[in-house]
Formats: structure tokens, C-alpha cells, sequence
């Protein structure tokens, strides 16, 4: 079986105050601390967890990105994946949600797979809007928030996070799968699995090698346009009641006054 695995480099967020450029109204990525997003080395675990169980599997870490991707695909392998494919092209430079589907679906029809990982959403862009994207450009079914995932013949099992507890759900391979949020412990990479990545296939494709025109992606093709940036609103101060007698009068009065009693 092969599981492809959709990655992303990102600003680390435990040590990078994300900023925005003012003339591009793009996230800063020079001069900043890039890390595998946090979120993917979970989804990573997931794929590397049910190929050990399985066997006879492989999994491909796949990404979109500029050539400094390359350190955090390395990660991946050093954790245990097999190869690595990275799309990078001065084309792609602004892309949005939905050409980032369509590269990421393109470079998976020539690839093949019988499943396909993601993280719910990258901790850069929040958008959560790749996996559905790429998933209708594969023409292939969703399985969403999986917490748990077994393969029972030709169909994927999973069980799916939801607010009471789990669902179990299934569908027919391959398909797109997005692991929920701290789902799977991350795997951290030993000196032996750093060494060995350097070995690992690593392969580098560019869009004219999937087929896709520079007008599909980048800003030329980008459907999303940021058309200003802003600080956020100071919070206005809160009201503190001292208690004089009156404090539950005044806090119900309070209440009253927003409808919340």
C-alpha cells in the first residue's frame, strides 16, 4: 500500500511572532525560524504507525513549497518515511488554498496512492481548505478528524473525533484522510534515522512537470486576494465590580442590560 503523506514547512510556532508583509500581504518566511509543522509530524506518526502494521507499504512525504522546504522534508524522512517528493517553482510563489489543492491532486495522479494523509490544517494559514480541495480534484472520498484508522480490505476505517466522542466511519480506497489534531504521537527522529534520511530518495518536480499552466497557480491563478492587513482592536477594559453591599444587584442589572439573564 502506498500512503502519501502532504506536509508543509512553516514558521516554527513556538519561537516566530508571525508577521505579515505589508506590500505583498504574504506571511514573513525570510530571517525566521522553519520547522515541519508541528501538525504534520502527527499526521507523519499516523502513516509511518499503520504502515509498520500492515506491511509490504510505503509512505511518501509530498510538499509544496520553495527549496528551503527541503530541510523540513528531511525531517520526515529522518522519522521514518521513505521518500520524499517536493513541487517547487518561482510560479508557485502566492498561491491560495485551491491551487495548492490543485498541485499537491496533480503531483498524487502521477504518483498514485491508495491513501492519502493530511493534518486538518496547517498552523500558518488556518484555512483548513486543502484536504477537501485536493480530495474533489482526485474525485475521491473524504474521511475527516480521524482519530483511529484500520484498513479492512479494499476500504479505510477510521474513528472520527466529534464533540461527544468518536464515529466510526468508512470508505472505499483510496481516499483523503485528515488526522485529527494530537491524534498520534509524534515521532522523534534518532541519530541512526537523521543519517539514514540522507540516503532516502528525494525527488524535485516542478509544475511543467505535472502539466499545470503558471496562469493555475501563484497569483495569477490565486481565487483568494488579501486586500488589507490590520492591527487588531485593542480589547476595551472590563468593568470590575467591588462588592459594597451591592455587587449581586448591579451584576444582575448587568446580565439584564446584554440578555443574558
Amino acid at each position: 500500500m502506498k500512503i502519501i503523506v502532504c506536509i508543509k514547512q512553516v514558521p516554527d510556532p513556538n519561537t516566530t511572532v508571525s508577521k505579515l508583509d505589508p506590500n505583498t500581504k504574504r506571511l514573513v518566511r525570510t530571517g525566521v525560524s522553519l520547522v515541519l509543522d508541528p501538525g504534520d509530524e502527527s499526521t507523519i506518526s499516523a502513516a509511518i504507525k499503520l504502515r509498520d502494521t500492515l506491511g509490504n507499504s510505503e509512505v511518501v512525504a509530498l510538499s509544496m513549497g520553495p527549496e528551503s522546504a527541503q530541510e523540513g522534508m528531511r525531517r520526515a524522512l529522518a522519522m521514518g518515511a521513505d521518500r520524499a517528493i517536493l513541487v517547487t517553482d518561482p510560479a508557485l510563489a502566492g498561491s491560495d488554498a485551491l491551487a495548492t489543492a490543485r498541485v499537491l491532486a496533480a503531483t498524487i495522479k502521477k504518483e498514485g496512492a491508495d491513501l492519502i494523509f493530511c493534518s486538518t490544517e496547517s498552523t500558518d494559514g488556518y484555512t483548513g481548505m486543502v484536504p477537501g480541495a485536493m480530495a474533489e480534484f482526485l474525485d475521491l472520498p473524504q474521511l475527516t478528524f480521524a482519530r483511529e484508522i484500520q484498513i479492512e480490505g479494499s476500504k479505510a476505517v477510521i474513528k472520527r473525533v466529534v464533540p461527544t466522542g468518536y464515529k466510526t466511519v468508512e470508505s472505499s480506497l483510496p481516499a483523503v484522510v485528515t488526522i485529527a489534531s494530537g491524534s498520534f504521537e509524534a515521532i522523534y527522529p534518532t541519530m541512526k534515522g537523521i543519517m539514514g534520511a540522507k540516503k532516502k530518495p528525494f525527488t524535485k518536480l516542478t509544475i511543467a512537470d505535472l502539466g499545470i499552466e503558471p496562469t493555475q497557480v501563484g497569483e495569477a491563478g490565486a481565487r483568494e486576494r488579501v486586500l488589507t492587513i490590520g492591527k487588531v482592536e485593542a480589547r476595551a477594559a472590563g468593568q470590575v465590580i467591588k462588592d459594597d453591599g451591592s455587587a449581586a444587584q448591579r451584576i444582575a442589572e448587568f446580565l439584564q442590560r446584554y440578555q443574558l439573564l
